[in-house]
C-alpha cells in the first residue's frame, strides 16, 4: 500500500513540476535532428559529414533499425559507407577511379553507396540506398560471429576488400553520426 502511495504522490509532484517547467520554458528538449527531415539536419555537419551524406547516413540507420540491428550494426553500415563511398550514392567505383580488377583480373562493377558489384543485385537495387543497405545488412546478419570481430573485420567478411583494417578509421565518426541521430525526433514529430 505504501509503494502505491509513493508511486502515486511521486507522479504528482511530477506532472506538477512537468505543468510549471513548460509555461517557463524550462522543459525544452535539446534541439534534434529529424532523421525524416533533412533540413532539420545542421548546416555545418556532424563531424565533417553533411548534406546528402547525412541523408544517406540516416537512410542506413533507419533501414538498420528496421532489420533489427541495433547501434553497434547500424555504425558498421555507416562505417562502410564512409569508406566504400564517402556516403555518396554514386554510379561508378573502383575501375573508374583506380583502375582496380577483381581477382579473376575481370572489371568491377561497384555501384552505389556500399560500392556493391553486379552479383549484389540490379543497377537499380544497388543505386537505391535503403536497398544497397538491406543487402549490406542482411549479408551482415548472416555472419553469426559478427559481434565478436572488430568492426573493420566484420565489414570486410561483408565487402570483401583487400584490407580488413581499412574501415577502422571511419568508426568515430559513423559513431559520433549514429548516436547524432539517434536523439533524433521520430516521424511527425519536431
Amino acid at each position: 500500500m505504501l509503494r502505491r502511495i509513493l508511486a502515486w504522490t511521486g507522479a504528482v509532484a511530477f506532472a506538477a513540476a512537468f505543468l510549471v517547467l513548460i509555461p517557463l520554458g524550462l522543459a525544452r528538449e535539446p534541439a534534434a535532428i529529424c532523421i525524416d527531415d533533412p533540413a532539420t539536419f545542421p548546416e555545418a555537419g556532424v563531424e565533417g559529414w553533411s548534406g546528402e551524406q547525412l541523408e544517406n547516413a540516416a537512410t542506413i540507420v533507419t533501414t538498420a533499425s528496421a532489420l533489427g540491428f541495433g547501434r553497434d550494426g547500424q555504425i558498421l553500415g555507416v562505417m562502410t559507407a564512409m569508406g566504400e563511398s564517402s556516403l555518396r550514392n554514386i554510379d561508378y567505383g573502383d575501375w573508374e577511379t583506380r583502375g582496380f580488377t577483381n581477382p579473376d583480373g575481370t572489371r568491377t562493377t561497384s555501384i552505389g553507396l556500399f560500392q556493391q558489384q553486379e552479383w549484389w543485385g540490379t543497377v537499380e537495387a544497388r543505386m537505391d540506398p535503403a536497398t544497397s543497405a538491406t543487402l549490406f545488412f542482411e549479408r551482415l546478419g548472416r555472419l553469426p560471429d559478427w559481434q565478436q570481430l572488430p568492426p573493420s573485420h566484420a565489414i570486410h567478411r561483408v565487402q570483401v576488400n583487400t584490407d580488413r583494417d581499412y574501415y577502422a578509421r571511419f568508426q568515430e565518426d559513423a559513431a559520433t553520426i549514429v548516436d547524432t541521430l539517434a536523439g533524433a525526433c521520430v516521424a511527425g514529430r519536431a
